[in-house]
């Protein structure tokens, strides 16, 4: 459906990247780094997840809605101010292949221009050809929605194909924007949304294609950035995994996370994120120099960057994945990888355990979480995800894994806890790659867990019931297998059409 942009003040059409760049470095909360590039601090610091809403008479029972009436109440208010305002365009496509993108548009304050200039750094070119949008974010985020949480409004219009955002000045809502709807597409032609990066590991036998699906903040970025046998990064965050088996890329750079960043653990991301083509986004600064460690303003710090600027594969080089790894950033008895099998696999998928990170805001960090698919961005009955992957996973089988990026045996403060390391994820994924590690049955739970992962000598945290064995703390792990067990099925049994097999696979 064609829409048709509201009037403004004055609009600025499809600037180039210095343009924009010239535009934000007006802004009074931008700040120029040693590195050239601009860090901008915004009152607003994660996602709004209390704050959204799909636009509908027919609510799904499981995301917020407001009526149709009350989404057009608020679409005449937003253009009634643009009315006064000067806005930004910025066109370009989620996707790059000619078959499958899916063009795109953002509208946004010229007084936010940093926003323009991160998203145009995700979006692929339009190059000089004409696009009509079939997806379109309208950003204003100087305009209060009165009587929503916080005074904040994004309004979801999935049979539009437009999402409205009002005062919130942080970016994640522009990037959602696009790909949330960009999700119902891919689902309505036939494949699944997978929140996930993409990498393609050369090996002995040939290039391995890697999906890492993750919640924000628990190592997706880290595990698809990170360098085995000379890997090199697809995809950042979301991909389509589609009814022929093939896997498509969304974006063209990385909005990534920038706490505890190093050019020694991650220096690949480092090197993106310090130079002049990178924007900033709540990173921590004294004078012109920055601090990835500081967090007294948020943990939350992020950057973009596109991929121009680092090493990376070309997404045509995707014609199928072969492993699949679901992050889980947990501190008890989930082992530092496990390989799941058939039904289970979609059951772990719909599952979707982790800690909550400061990426979802303060209502969600350091909390337990399950959020299907790890994706709190798909906007139907998460059901369907889960149907779907058994689907997909059935037509075009690949090997799937559940990876905790956290701890085994306690949260942090437990001297008798073990941290899966960044070096340990690293291992683990080459040694999927390669196929060389090796694997037994745990007897709890049914998964396969590691006997053997070349690079790795602790045991204790590739077979969790060996630390609590060791440390005299069989009951305590007992209670906690007996626990997961019940909550998982209790979990799954809540979505009323997802299928027996996926159910019964933790049973």
């Amino acid at each position: 459906m064609l829409f048709r942009l509201p009037d403004a003040k004055s609009v600025v059409d499809n600037p180039d990247a210095q343009a924009l760049k010239d535009l934000a470095a007006e802004m009074p909360n931008a700040k120029p780094t040693r590195y050239g590039n601009l860090n901008v601090q915004t009152e607003v610091v994660n996602r709004s997840k209390g704050s959204t809403f799909i636009v509908t008479d027919e609510p799904d029972g499981q995301n917020q809605a407001i009526t149709r009436d009350e989404g057009e109440r608020w679409a005449e208010a937003q253009d009634e101010y643009i009315a006064e305002q000067e806005m930004v365009i910025v066109d370009g496509y989620i996707g790059n292949d000619p078959e499958f993108r899916v063009a795109a548009r953002l509208y946004i304050e010229a007084a936010n221009a940093n926003i323009a200039g991160m998203q145009q750094q995700l979006y692929f070119s339009p190059e000089d050809e004409e696009l009509e949008p079939e997806l379109t974010v309208i950003y204003t985020p100087n305009l209060k929605a009165e009587g929503y949480p916080d005074d904040r409004l994004i309004a979801v219009d999935l049979e539009q194909g437009v999402t409205r955002v009002l005062n919130s000045d942080y970016f994640g809502e522009s990037k959602k924007g696009g790909l949330r709807m960009w999700n119902k597409l891919v689902y309505d032609r036939g494949g699944i949304p997978l929140h996930a990066g993409c990498k393609i590991i050369p090996t002995e036998r040939g290039k391995r294609v890697g999906l890492i699906v993750g919640l924000s903040g628990t190592g997706k970025t880290t595990t698809t950035f990170t360098r085995q046998n000379g890997s090199l990064p697809v995809q950042d965050d979301f991909v389509a995994w589609m009814p022929d088996g093939r896997v498509y890329a969304t974006e063209n750079g990385c909005f990534a996370k920038t706490f505890g960043l190093n050019p020694e653990d991650e220096p690949t991301i480092y090197g993106a994120v310090t130079q002049p083509d990178s924007y900033l986004e709540n990173v921590s600064q004294h004078g012109d120099e920055v601090d990835f460690y500081d967090t007294n303003y948020t943990s939350n710090g992020r950057a973009t960057f596109p991929f121009s600027v680092i090493e990376a594969a070309s997404a045509d080089e995707i014609d199928e994945a072969h492993f699949l790894l679901i992050l889980n950033k947990n501190e008890n008895i989930v082992p530092a990888v496990a390989k799941l099998e058939g039904p289970q696999a979609a059951a772990f998928f719909m599952l979707g355990e982790t800690t909550g990170t400061s990426a979802g805001g303060a209502d969600e960090a350091g909390k337990f979480l399950r959020v299907p698919g790890t994706n709190p961005f798909f906007p139907m009955p998460h059901d369907l995800q889960g149907n779907r992957f058994l689907e997909l996973l059935a037509e075009h089988p690949l090997e799937v894994y559940v990876m905790n990026t956290g701890r085994v045996g306690g949260p942090e403060d437990d001297e008798r806890s073990r941290k899966v390391r960044i070096k340990h994820s690293s291992a683990i994924v080459k040694g999927i790659a390669e196929g060389t590690i090796g694997w037994e049955r745990d007897p709890d739970f049914g998964y396969l867990v590691a006997s053997a992962v070349p690079g790795i000598d602790e045991l204790e945290i590739l077979q969790p019931h060996r630390l609590y064995s060791e440390q005299r703390r069989e009951d305590e792990y007992r209670a906690l297998v007996e626990r997961f067990k019940a909550e998982r099925v209790e979990f799954l049994q809540k979505f009323p059409s997802l299928s027996e097999e996926i159910i019964s696979a933790v049973a």
